[in-house]
């Protein structure tokens, strides 16, 4: 497989204003306000690659950065604890929101990377992760703990590698392809079983009434959806404890030089986890005996002309 870089320093790639080279002179990230934390595998060097695309004819820009995601001040965060809680309240890095609450009639804790810290949490024994990348935490007018919610961000893992690409982009602003890929394989591997069972574990929490909200780009939210079986195989259902909200986060505008691209909510579906995990479960079988006739095909191909 071959791709390009379509997103680098936050600008895009094609992108040749000044503000675009100055960002990957800084080599920082305009996202989160500091150093790129995206590093090469062989030299551990920053890389600045916030989404790629693959060559053939239609792709998109795939963001490969979660960091990405929290464009224009976190603001994911913020349109996601509305969607849940249902009420306008600013957040808050984790225990600064109990004063905040006080004085403005509510707020949101925020705990997780840069926030409020990880929050401590019993170790599991065996396969599977309490750890979610989001905890939203919804404090009243007292300060007190009313409501919570989790988020699980997920972004695409590439594979073969975009040094040279990188390389001539930093160097020379120039658009050349790579051996880069999608690695939509952990879409069956590891995204859904993680979403299943962290989903299982909200819906014994009290306090949290509307289940985890997974927010993923536009391509791995269709891939993740289409992997399961399609909406049709996942009815839609009322927020609640096992709801599992699938969240499609990308562009809304086009690339414009000299400028981030706005990043918005695309899409909402929501069902349960128990619906996943049917469809997850509920595989698509070929007709016997593929191996078989694979086999066949293969030592007696005149047969089959």
């Amino acid at each position: 497989m071959s791709g390009f870089i379509s997103e680098f320093f936050g600008y895009n790639a094609s992108d040749h204003s000044n503000a675009a080279f100055e960002a990957a002179m800084r080599k920082n990230c305009p996202f989160i306000g500091a150093p790129c934390t995206k590093t090469l595998s062989r030299d551990k060097s920053i890389s600045g690659v916030c989404a790629v695309r693959q060559v053939s004819e239609g792709s998109k820009n795939v963001i490969c950065c979660p960091n990405r995601l929290y464009a224009d001040n976190y603001k994911l965060l913020s349109t996601i604890a509305k969607m849940a809680f249902k009420k306008e309240a600013r957040l808050y890095a984790g225990r600064r929101a109990v004063i905040r609450a006080r004085q403005e009639g509510g707020a949101v804790a925020v705990f997780g990377k840069g926030w409020g810290g990880e929050l401590r949490l019993p170790q599991r024994q065996g396969v599977g992760s309490y750890f979610v990348d989001w905890i939203l935490a919804l404090l009243n007018s007292s300060g007190e703990l009313e409501e919570i919610t989790a988020i699980e961000v997920q972004t695409i893992d590439t594979t073969g590698s975009y040094q040279y690409a990188r390389s001539e982009l930093l160097m020379n602003r120039a658009i050349v392809k790579d051996t880069l890929g999608l690695n939509w394989e952990n879409v069956s591997k590891r995204i859904i079983p993680q979403i299943i069972y962290k989903g299982q574990v909200l819906q014994r929490e009290e306090l949290c009434k509307s289940g985890l909200y997974f927010v993923a780009p536009a391509p791995v939210f269709e891939r993740v959806l289409n992997r399961l079986g399609g909406k049709w195989k996942l009815p839609t259902f009322p927020s609640q404890a096992a709801s599992i909200h699938f969240i499609s986060y990308d562009a809304i505008a086009l690339p414009t030089d000299g400028v981030i691209t706005p990043l918005g909510l695309i899409e909402e579906y929501a069902t349960t986890v128990y619906k996943v995990q049917e469809a997850f479960s509920s595989l698509d079988l070929p007709e016997g005996n593929v191996y078989r006739d694979a086999i066949l095909r293969s030592l007696y191909p005149e047969r089959f002309q």
